[in-house]
Protein backbone atom coordinates (compact mmCIF):
# COMPACT_ATOMS: atom_id res chain seq x y z
CA UNK A 1 0.00 0.00 0.00
CA UNK A 2 0.97 3.51 -0.76
CA UNK A 3 1.79 5.91 2.10
CA UNK A 4 -0.09 9.21 2.37
CA UNK A 5 2.89 11.31 0.68
CA UNK A 6 4.20 8.20 -2.07
CA UNK A 7 -0.04 8.54 -2.69
CA UNK A 8 -0.16 12.38 -3.06
CA UNK A 9 2.83 12.80 -5.10
CA UNK A 10 2.41 9.61 -7.46
CA UNK A 11 -1.17 11.28 -8.35
CA UNK A 12 -0.12 14.27 -9.03
CA UNK A 13 2.59 13.09 -11.50
CA UNK A 14 0.13 10.75 -13.08
CA UNK A 15 -2.25 13.73 -13.51
CA UNK A 16 0.28 15.93 -14.60
CA UNK A 17 1.54 13.70 -17.01
CA UNK A 18 -2.11 12.08 -18.91
CA UNK A 19 -4.40 14.99 -18.45
CA UNK A 20 -2.34 16.98 -20.88
CA UNK A 21 -2.42 13.75 -23.26
CA UNK A 22 -5.89 13.77 -22.71
CA UNK A 23 -6.33 17.39 -23.66
CA UNK A 24 -4.41 17.28 -26.35
CA UNK A 25 -6.40 13.96 -27.86
CA UNK A 26 -9.40 16.23 -27.62
CA UNK A 27 -7.58 18.92 -29.67
CA UNK A 28 -6.68 16.38 -32.40
CA UNK A 29 -10.32 14.63 -32.51
CA UNK A 30 -11.81 18.38 -32.45
CA UNK A 31 -9.28 19.81 -35.49
CA UNK A 32 -9.87 16.17 -37.21
CA UNK A 33 -13.45 16.27 -37.59
CA UNK A 34 -15.22 17.81 -40.70
CA UNK A 35 -17.53 20.70 -40.82
CA UNK A 36 -20.86 18.19 -41.48
CA UNK A 37 -19.93 16.83 -38.18
CA UNK A 38 -20.35 20.06 -36.08
CA UNK A 39 -21.54 18.12 -32.67
CA UNK A 40 -18.86 16.06 -32.65
CA UNK A 41 -16.41 18.89 -32.81
CA UNK A 42 -18.33 20.47 -30.09
CA UNK A 43 -18.01 17.43 -28.01
CA UNK A 44 -14.44 17.38 -28.40
CA UNK A 45 -13.85 20.90 -27.21
CA UNK A 46 -16.23 20.19 -24.14
CA UNK A 47 -13.50 17.58 -23.79
CA UNK A 48 -10.37 19.52 -24.25
CA UNK A 49 -11.38 22.43 -21.95
CA UNK A 50 -12.38 19.63 -19.41
CA UNK A 51 -9.09 18.41 -19.26
CA UNK A 52 -7.69 21.53 -19.45
CA UNK A 53 -9.43 22.73 -16.28
CA UNK A 54 -8.47 19.75 -14.20
CA UNK A 55 -4.85 20.42 -15.18
CA UNK A 56 -4.78 24.00 -14.25
CA UNK A 57 -6.14 22.10 -10.70
CA UNK A 58 -3.19 19.96 -10.52
CA UNK A 59 -0.71 21.93 -11.63
CA UNK A 60 -1.55 24.41 -8.87
CA UNK A 61 -1.26 21.40 -5.82
CA UNK A 62 1.54 19.91 -7.55
CA UNK A 63 3.91 22.93 -7.39
CA UNK A 64 6.59 22.25 -5.06
CA UNK A 65 5.53 19.04 -4.36
CA UNK A 66 6.44 16.57 -7.27
CA UNK A 67 9.49 15.28 -7.69
CA UNK A 68 12.26 17.11 -9.70
CA UNK A 69 12.67 13.99 -11.24
CA UNK A 70 9.36 14.27 -12.66
CA UNK A 71 9.66 17.76 -13.52
CA UNK A 72 13.18 16.96 -15.38
CA UNK A 73 12.30 14.00 -17.86
CA UNK A 74 10.23 16.54 -19.27
CA UNK A 75 7.34 14.13 -19.16
CA UNK A 76 4.54 16.66 -18.34
CA UNK A 77 6.33 19.71 -20.73
CA UNK A 78 9.61 20.17 -23.03
CA UNK A 79 11.24 23.60 -23.92
CA UNK A 80 9.31 22.74 -27.61
CA UNK A 81 5.33 22.52 -25.91
CA UNK A 82 5.11 26.29 -26.34
CA UNK A 83 5.90 27.05 -29.88
CA UNK A 84 4.76 24.12 -30.94
CA UNK A 85 0.90 25.19 -29.32
CA UNK A 86 1.49 28.43 -30.53
CA UNK A 87 2.36 27.44 -34.13
CA UNK A 88 -0.55 24.70 -33.94
CA UNK A 89 -2.85 27.07 -32.67
CA UNK A 90 -2.22 29.72 -35.68
CA UNK A 91 -2.54 26.87 -38.30
CA UNK A 92 -5.89 25.26 -36.66
CA UNK A 93 -7.38 28.07 -35.61
CA UNK A 94 -8.26 26.08 -32.19
CA UNK A 95 -7.81 27.61 -29.19
CA UNK A 96 -4.87 26.41 -26.76
CA UNK A 97 -4.42 27.71 -23.20
CA UNK A 98 -0.92 28.85 -23.54
CA UNK A 99 -0.95 30.57 -20.30
CA UNK A 100 -1.46 26.67 -18.62
CA UNK A 101 1.82 26.05 -20.55
CA UNK A 102 3.60 28.36 -19.04
CA UNK A 103 2.80 27.75 -15.78
CA UNK A 104 3.54 23.98 -16.58
CA UNK A 105 7.06 25.22 -17.84
CA UNK A 106 7.32 27.09 -14.32
CA UNK A 107 6.60 23.78 -12.06
CA UNK A 108 9.20 22.97 -9.40
CA UNK A 109 10.16 20.24 -7.59
CA UNK A 110 10.61 19.86 -3.92
CA UNK A 111 8.00 17.29 -1.91
CA UNK A 112 7.44 18.94 0.53
CA UNK A 113 4.42 19.24 2.31
CA UNK A 114 3.58 15.51 1.49
CA UNK A 115 1.71 14.75 4.85
CA UNK A 116 -0.98 17.16 4.90
CA UNK A 117 -4.40 15.51 5.17
CA UNK A 118 -6.10 18.27 2.73
CA UNK A 119 -4.01 18.06 0.37
CA UNK A 120 -4.40 14.60 0.70
CA UNK A 121 -8.25 15.13 0.38
CA UNK A 122 -7.65 17.13 -2.64
CA UNK A 123 -6.00 14.98 -4.56
CA UNK A 124 -8.41 11.91 -3.63
CA UNK A 125 -11.18 14.26 -5.00
CA UNK A 126 -9.24 15.38 -8.29
CA UNK A 127 -8.63 11.65 -8.72
CA UNK A 128 -12.04 10.61 -8.58
CA UNK A 129 -13.32 13.36 -11.41
CA UNK A 130 -10.11 12.68 -13.52
CA UNK A 131 -11.05 8.78 -13.33
CA UNK A 132 -14.95 9.83 -14.29
CA UNK A 133 -13.48 12.22 -17.15
CA UNK A 134 -11.07 9.52 -18.73
CA UNK A 135 -14.18 6.67 -18.55
CA UNK A 136 -16.15 9.81 -20.49
CA UNK A 137 -13.67 10.48 -23.08
CA UNK A 138 -12.80 6.48 -23.89
CA UNK A 139 -16.06 6.18 -24.35
CA UNK A 140 -16.47 8.99 -26.95
CA UNK A 141 -13.08 7.67 -28.38
CA UNK A 142 -14.67 4.38 -29.00
CA UNK A 143 -18.24 5.38 -30.49
CA UNK A 144 -16.00 7.65 -33.09
CA UNK A 145 -13.77 4.74 -33.75
CA UNK A 146 -16.55 2.15 -34.90
CA UNK A 147 -18.32 5.39 -36.37
CA UNK A 148 -15.01 5.06 -38.45
CA UNK A 149 -14.66 1.72 -39.12
CA UNK A 150 -18.32 1.32 -40.08
CA UNK A 151 -17.46 4.70 -42.80
CA UNK A 152 -20.29 6.25 -41.21
CA UNK A 153 -18.03 9.05 -40.35
CA UNK A 154 -14.89 10.83 -42.08
CA UNK A 155 -11.92 12.42 -39.92
CA UNK A 156 -8.34 13.25 -40.71
CA UNK A 157 -7.12 10.97 -37.74
CA UNK A 158 -6.61 6.78 -38.51
CA UNK A 159 -8.70 4.61 -37.12
CA UNK A 160 -5.32 2.99 -35.59
CA UNK A 161 -4.55 6.41 -33.78
CA UNK A 162 -8.31 6.49 -32.50
CA UNK A 163 -7.81 3.26 -31.04
CA UNK A 164 -4.81 4.16 -29.72
CA UNK A 165 -5.93 7.35 -27.77
CA UNK A 166 -8.55 5.10 -26.39
CA UNK A 167 -6.10 2.37 -25.05
CA UNK A 168 -3.90 5.25 -23.19
CA UNK A 169 -7.57 6.56 -21.94
CA UNK A 170 -7.93 3.31 -20.31
CA UNK A 171 -4.75 3.11 -19.44
CA UNK A 172 -5.13 6.22 -17.25
CA UNK A 173 -7.89 5.25 -15.78
CA UNK A 174 -6.36 1.91 -14.77
CA UNK A 175 -3.88 3.94 -12.93
CA UNK A 176 -5.93 6.27 -11.22
CA UNK A 177 -8.34 3.14 -10.43
CA UNK A 178 -5.42 1.82 -8.82
CA UNK A 179 -4.55 4.62 -6.95
CA UNK A 180 -7.49 5.03 -5.16
CA UNK A 181 -7.39 1.57 -3.94
CA UNK A 182 -3.58 2.49 -2.34
CA UNK A 183 -1.71 0.63 -5.06
CA UNK A 184 1.36 2.13 -7.25
CA UNK A 185 0.05 2.28 -10.93
CA UNK A 186 3.76 1.65 -12.16
CA UNK A 187 4.20 -1.53 -10.15
CA UNK A 188 8.09 -2.61 -10.95
CA UNK A 189 5.97 -6.24 -10.65
CA UNK A 190 3.75 -5.08 -13.59
CA UNK A 191 6.47 -4.24 -15.66
CA UNK A 192 6.09 -6.80 -18.16
CA UNK A 193 2.79 -5.75 -18.96
CA UNK A 194 3.57 -1.77 -18.57
CA UNK A 195 6.32 -2.42 -21.34
CA UNK A 196 4.20 -4.33 -23.60
CA UNK A 197 1.74 -1.50 -23.37
CA UNK A 198 4.55 1.26 -24.23
CA UNK A 199 6.35 -0.38 -26.47
CA UNK A 200 3.49 -0.85 -28.36
CA UNK A 201 2.12 2.89 -28.34
CA UNK A 202 6.00 3.80 -29.45
CA UNK A 203 5.97 1.81 -32.44
CA UNK A 204 2.37 3.19 -33.43
CA UNK A 205 3.58 6.20 -32.84
CA UNK A 206 6.22 5.44 -35.43
CA UNK A 207 3.99 4.20 -38.17
CA UNK A 208 1.72 7.35 -37.57
CA UNK A 209 4.77 9.45 -38.11
CA UNK A 210 5.67 7.07 -40.96
CA UNK A 211 2.30 7.80 -42.66
CA UNK A 212 2.08 11.49 -42.48
CA UNK A 213 5.72 12.38 -43.75
CA UNK A 214 5.45 13.30 -47.36
CA UNK A 215 6.79 10.25 -50.14
CA UNK A 216 9.70 12.23 -50.60
CA UNK A 217 11.03 11.93 -46.78
CA UNK A 218 12.07 8.65 -47.98
CA UNK A 219 15.27 8.80 -44.96
CA UNK A 220 13.01 9.74 -42.59
CA UNK A 221 10.11 7.01 -43.81
CA UNK A 222 12.43 4.30 -43.42
CA UNK A 223 13.99 5.51 -40.16
CA UNK A 224 10.45 5.84 -38.67
CA UNK A 225 9.75 2.22 -40.05
CA UNK A 226 12.61 0.78 -38.57
CA UNK A 227 11.47 2.27 -35.32
CA UNK A 228 8.21 0.67 -35.70
CA UNK A 229 9.36 -2.76 -36.20
CA UNK A 230 11.97 -2.47 -33.41
CA UNK A 231 9.15 -1.52 -30.96
CA UNK A 232 6.70 -4.39 -32.21
CA UNK A 233 9.42 -6.76 -31.43
CA UNK A 234 10.12 -5.61 -27.86
CA UNK A 235 6.49 -5.44 -27.65
CA UNK A 236 6.05 -9.27 -28.28
CA UNK A 237 8.95 -9.72 -26.25
CA UNK A 238 7.83 -8.05 -23.42
CA UNK A 239 4.26 -10.36 -23.55
CA UNK A 240 6.40 -13.68 -23.69
CA UNK A 241 8.57 -12.60 -20.54
CA UNK A 242 5.58 -11.73 -18.48
CA UNK A 243 6.01 -14.50 -16.13
CA UNK A 244 9.89 -14.32 -15.89
CA UNK A 245 12.00 -11.91 -14.17
CA UNK A 246 15.31 -12.69 -16.14
CA UNK A 247 13.86 -12.43 -19.35
CA UNK A 248 12.02 -9.08 -18.37
CA UNK A 249 15.02 -7.70 -17.14
CA UNK A 250 16.68 -8.14 -20.72
CA UNK A 251 13.72 -6.60 -22.49
CA UNK A 252 13.94 -3.47 -19.87
CA UNK A 253 17.53 -2.90 -20.88
CA UNK A 254 16.52 -3.38 -25.13
CA UNK A 255 13.53 -1.25 -24.65
CA UNK A 256 15.69 1.26 -22.78
CA UNK A 257 18.15 2.04 -25.62
CA UNK A 258 15.24 1.63 -28.16
CA UNK A 259 13.22 4.42 -26.27
CA UNK A 260 15.76 7.05 -25.49
CA UNK A 261 16.54 6.48 -29.72
CA UNK A 262 13.13 7.09 -30.49
CA UNK A 263 12.71 10.11 -27.97
CA UNK A 264 15.56 12.20 -29.84
CA UNK A 265 13.89 10.72 -33.22
CA UNK A 266 10.84 12.65 -32.32
CA UNK A 267 12.46 15.68 -30.65
CA UNK A 268 14.49 16.22 -33.93
CA UNK A 269 11.87 16.25 -35.53
CA UNK A 270 9.44 18.21 -33.68
CA UNK A 271 12.18 21.33 -33.87
CA UNK A 272 12.54 20.91 -37.28
CA UNK A 273 8.69 20.98 -38.21
CA UNK A 274 9.08 23.61 -35.75
CA UNK A 275 11.50 25.29 -38.47
CA UNK A 276 9.25 24.27 -41.61
CA UNK A 277 12.32 22.20 -42.36
CA UNK A 278 10.33 18.16 -42.88
CA UNK A 279 7.82 17.73 -45.72
CA UNK A 280 5.23 16.64 -43.74
CA UNK A 281 1.32 16.72 -42.68
CA UNK A 282 2.60 16.60 -39.33
CA UNK A 283 1.16 19.21 -36.93
CA UNK A 284 3.30 20.48 -34.18
CA UNK A 285 1.98 19.39 -30.88
CA UNK A 286 1.77 15.89 -32.78
CA UNK A 287 5.56 16.00 -32.56
CA UNK A 288 6.12 17.27 -29.05
CA UNK A 289 3.37 15.11 -27.69
CA UNK A 290 4.47 11.62 -28.88
CA UNK A 291 7.89 13.17 -27.50
CA UNK A 292 6.69 13.16 -23.94
CA UNK A 293 5.63 9.85 -24.05
CA UNK A 294 8.66 8.47 -25.03
CA UNK A 295 10.26 10.67 -21.82
CA UNK A 296 7.42 9.38 -19.64
CA UNK A 297 8.34 5.46 -20.70
CA UNK A 298 12.08 6.22 -20.54
CA UNK A 299 11.24 7.31 -16.80
CA UNK A 300 8.89 4.42 -16.18
CA UNK A 301 11.76 2.12 -17.51
CA UNK A 302 14.48 3.58 -15.75
CA UNK A 303 12.83 2.74 -12.66
CA UNK A 304 12.41 -0.38 -13.73
CA UNK A 305 15.67 -0.93 -14.21
CA UNK A 306 16.82 0.36 -10.61
CA UNK A 307 14.66 -2.34 -9.02
CA UNK A 308 16.78 -5.31 -11.18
Amino acid sequence: MLTRPEYIRKSLETNLFFLRIMKEHSFFLEAGFVCKDANLIQQAELFKNAFNALLTETVNLANGVITQESVASQEFVTNNTLPAEQITQNLSGVPIDLNLTQAELALAGNSANLNSPQLESAVYYLNQRAIALSAAIAQFKGVVLNAVLSCNLYTTLFPLLIDHIRREAILFNISLTRLQSGLNPDDPAMAAQLEAFWNRIMGEHSLFIRNLLDPTEEKLFATAQSFANQFKKLTAEAEAADSNKSAINAVTKRSLAAAKSVRDFNKQGTELILMCKIKSIIIPLLADHVTREANHFLKLLKHFEMKV
